[in-house]
């Protein structure tokens, strides 16, 4: 007895752990089988999406050929034809910076003190040949490598609307009036810089939420380039899109004849046209060009169509509300929205 008590001990041992063993067995074949279900899910109400859409197919049909309904898609493939090849620009931007710029490089760049960092990066804007899509993740970069959020703000708003691609489109836009291109230079400059400024002074650290990104510790530059290029895609184009849909919405309702009304009003005028740059979401390459067609507003109130619509718009709304927060975005956007009516209207009446 003695020795096989001593000699049982392995035995003994296994005897009392595999009933564990057993459950931890049951347990991940049971929760094999759940995920496969969950699995299963997604075609299935795939197809019975594909079904009800067969079955009410000519209902269907008659509401996408409705006239409103036909302006909605017109005005959403519009916004994401125009915002996504600069948004995969942003995102490539985003996703160099993250991963071959070291962060040194940045405190070297950028003046120690945020005051005086803020002007700094509100003028690199101008080096970005994109518009707002792009700026968004690339500024959301920025903070993740530890840069002052006080500059990488005026940087997001500057870089739409100072560009070279955005000035020239502009100067082409308005042949006969070559002071746009100074005044929306000028207005857009001051408002990115003055809300860089404000933030730094007022602004809050649990307003804003630093932009998540997964660790790529350990992985290629290559590797964690192109992950990081995928986190992007998926995080800000499903804000995009939901932008776009508002955009959509609001521009299919809107009804035409309003702004004929506004526009012999020379305040309403302004602040109507601000509205509107918020509404339609145009991208700011080729916003010059639908500005320039409102002939019947003053330049004035054009301009600030053109300082606006690059820095707050309902995709932009949704883009910074997914990447640095709702209780951000819910604050930042209203600030920025009233500076810029103010800047522009002050730049209009001084320089135009």
């Amino acid at each position: 007895m003695p020795s096989r008590t001593t000699g049982g001990t392995g035995p003994v041992a296994t005897t009392k752990t595999a009933p564990h063993d057993n459950a931890e067995r049951e347990d991940t074949e049971a929760g094999g089988g759940a995920e496969e279900d969950r699995r299963l899910d997604s075609p299935l109400l795939l197809t019975l999406l594909l079904l009800t859409a067969v079955m009410f197919q000519d209902p269907i049909r008659g509401a996408l050929a409705a006239p409103v309904m036909q302006s909605w898609m017109t005005v959403f493939v519009a916004v994401m034809v125009q915002a996504l090849p600069f948004l995969v620009l942003g995102v490539l931007l985003s996703a160099a910076i993250a991963v071959f710029v070291p962060p040194s490089f940045f405190a070297r760049a950028l003046p120690k003190h945020p005051a005086l960092a803020v002007p700094v990066a509100g003028a690199a804007g101008a080096v970005l040949p994109g518009c707002e899509c792009a700026s968004v993740p690339v500024a959301g970069a920025l903070v993740r490598r530890g840069v002052t959020p006080a500059a990488a703000l005026a940087f997001l708003l500057s870089a739409p609307a100072i560009n070279p691609i955005v000035l020239t489109a502009t100067a082409v836009a308005f042949p006969g009036n070559p002071e746009m291109v100074l005044a929306r230079f000028v207005a857009s400059l001051l408002v990115a810089c003055s809300m860089g400024w404000l933030w730094h002074r007022l602004g809050r650290a649990d307003w804003l939420r630093p932009p998540e990104r997964t660790s790529y510790e350990g992985q290629g530059r290559g590797a964690a380039f192109w992950g990081s290029v995928r986190h992007d895609v998926t995080h800000a184009g499903g804000f995009l899109v939901i932008g776009a849909m508002a955009a959509a919405t609001l521009k299919a309702m809107v009804p035409a004849d309003w702004l004929g009304l506004a526009a012999g009003h020379p305040v309403l005028s302004v602040l109507v046209l601000a509205v509107l740059a918020v509404l339609l979401s145009l991208c700011s390459e080729a916003d010059a060009f639908v500005a320039a067609s409102l002939t019947q507003f003053s330049l004035t109130a054009r301009l600030t169509f053109l300082v606006v619509g690059p820095m707050i718009d309902l995709k932009l709304f949704a883009m910074q509300a997914g990447t640095f927060g709702r209780a951000f975005a819910l604050r930042f956007a209203p600030a920025t929205f009233a500076l810029a009516v103010a800047v522009s209207a002050l730049t209009g009446t001084v320089l135009l």
